[in-house]
């Protein structure tokens, strides 16, 4: 393969052009020292056109090193050019995880919310007061043979009534919260709060200590994709200069 078969760039080319002409013009110039001898001894001729020949060797010359200055700096402007570009595109692959990342966590969330067990808005139970003196007091003096109708409505007993209780009770009692000791440990002042009021400082406890763990989760998932972008960007590197040093190696 060919010098001309591996540069297309029109520029490099045109470089490629001027270098082969200096060449061949260099190599003119030594076979005319050599046919005229040396410079003492050479004709006025001789001299003339060993001095024509320089100055055109001197013009391809400059020509050239213009040529090389702006291949030059067209190949660092390139390169910067595709180094911002390569930046972009992993600053948009990161937004891209990000995004997928938050998308995966609202799904779970959504989930979780569909899946939440809430209070019935009716107790799955009726009750109905055991006798009449249970609604007006000032019934008691007063028989009545149906007194025993308002007996026949109630139809849980006291032991299905509390597993009732148990079964429809709030799904925060199922939370997986800190030991009651350890939460006071860390919150003193609530030692003397009541049952509820503990209850809700310590949801409120842990919603905290989790939002702070997720906040770390996502920092350091953050700083996990820009390594990943990072060392992507240093292995593409290294591939660019492998295939500049191959192309160099078969130039030579």
């Amino acid at each position: 393969m060919t010098i001309d078969e591996i540069v297309t760039d029109t520029n490099l080319s045109t470089v490629l052009d001027a270098s082969r002409d200096t060449r061949l013009q260099a190599l003119k110039l030594v076979d005319q020292i050599a046919a005229a001898g040396p410079i003492e001894t050479a004709s006025p001729e001789a001299q003339l056109e060993t001095s024509k020949q320089q100055k055109l060797l001197i013009t391809n010359l400059a020509q050239l090193r213009g040529l090389h200055r702006a291949a030059y700096f067209g190949a660092r402007q390139t390169k910067s050019q595709t180094s911002e570009a390569r930046q972009e595109v992993d600053r948009l692959h990161l937004q891209l995880q990000n995004l997928y990342y938050e998308q995966r966590h609202l799904q779970g969330e959504i989930a979780a919310c569909e899946s939440y067990e809430s209070v019935p808005a009716e107790a799955p139970f009726s009750y109905f007061p055991t006798s009449i003196q249970d609604l007006n007091p000032s019934f008691t003096s007063i028989s009545t043979p149906n007194d025993n109708v308002f007996r026949n409505h109630y139809t849980v007993t006291a032991p299905e009534l509390a597993q009732e209780l148990i079964d429809f009770s709030h799904t925060y009692q199922k939370l997986p919260l800190i030991p009651l000791e350890e939460f006071l440990a860390l919150k003193p002042e609530h030692a003397d709060d009541d049952e509820n009021a503990l209850m809700i400082a310590r949801i409120e406890h842990e919603r905290s200590e989790r939002e702070s763990l997720e906040q770390k989760r996502m920092e350091l998932l953050k700083r996990k994709q820009k390594l990943i972008a990072d060392n992507k960007k240093r292995k593409d590197d290294l591939a660019n200069l492998d295939k500049e040093l191959e192309k160099f190696i078969d130039v030579s």
